[in-house]
């Protein structure tokens, strides 16, 4: 092994002087500028290379840069957008609540006998009979069982049907087991509403036990006729279409509700009325 390793280190040195004696006689017979020629066609096509993959060395170079601050600048974009939006919204909620408010000054100038607490609510518990959702007070700010829920506009929503600390349930008008008396607001009628029994209707309310004989119209208001529980004169809804109840012997009516509930966000509780 060592004298093969031999054989070709000498085989080398011969190679290595044979070509520099081929030099040096080339540049006696011909002159450096030969020796130079030939060196530099040896050399043009090794640099041409080098520089290909020097140039595309930097251009991955300028791309993995480009993409990272590409990343970077892209990120920074979606955090600013972001918090535009979370602006925005914050910015339509505040102009939503200024708009109630503004709309409860004059409900508190025609009943300047209620006492008003506001509320939002946190969460909804809906089914095929039941509508109910939570508000953020409770027992703390005053509120008990009974008080009614309203919107700014003076729209029922609701009745307080549990309360807690901190916490309260409000049960809607469009549940099966609220009944309110009523009355049409242009002619008189009386009834009594609660949440429509029809499954396919969950969104409407029924003015049931009205006289066989009432002229009942579409657009009709309905109010509340007052009691020791809701305030009289509340809106509830309006007729949308009216007809015979299973006896025969008196009329119903099917109302749309005047609260939007699909909407609804803050409702106001009337903790003080004066029932006279």
């Amino acid at each position: 092994m060592k004298k093969g390793m031999s054989g070709r280190v000498k085989l080398l040195l011969i190679l290595t002087a044979l070509v520099a004696a081929l030099f040096a006689i080339s540049s006696a017979l011909f002159g450096s500028t030969w020796l130079h020629g030939a060196v530099q066609g040896l050399l043009t096509p090794i640099r041409g290379g080098v520089n290909a993959i020097s140039k595309q060395v930097e251009r991955y170079y300028d791309y993995v840069f480009s993409y990272e601050s590409l990343e970077a600048e892209n990120e920074y974009l979606k955090s600013r957008i972001s918090a535009m939006e979370e602006e925005m919204r914050s910015a339509d909620a505040l102009e939503r609540e200024n708009k109630r408010l503004k709309e409860l000054l004059n409900l508190r100038e025609e009943h300047i006998d209620y006492q008003l607490d506001a509320a939002y609510i946190v969460s909804w518990d809906s089914s095929n009979w039941k509508s109910t959702f939570s508000i953020n007070k409770g027992s703390n700010a005053g509120l008990e069982k009974g008080m009614i829920a309203v919107t700014e506009l003076g729209q029922v929503v609701g009745t307080i049907t549990d309360v807690g600390n901190n916490w309260a349930t409000v049960t809607t008008i469009l549940d099966t087991s609220m009944e309110i008396s009523a009355s049409v607001a242009s002619s008189g009628y009386t009834g009594v509403v609660q949440g429509s029994l029809d499954p396919t209707s969950r969104d409407s309310l029924r003015m049931s036990y009205l006289p066989s004989d009432a002229i009942l119209r579409n657009n009709d208001q309905v109010v509340t006729t007052g009691s020791t529980v809701y305030p009289k004169d509340l809106i509830l809804g309006y007729i949308v279409d009216a007809g015979y109840d299973e006896t025969g012997v008196s009329k119903f009516a099917t109302l749309t509700p005047a609260a939007d509930f699909e909407a609804l966000e803050q409702v106001f509780i009337v903790t003080h009325f004066d029932s006279e």
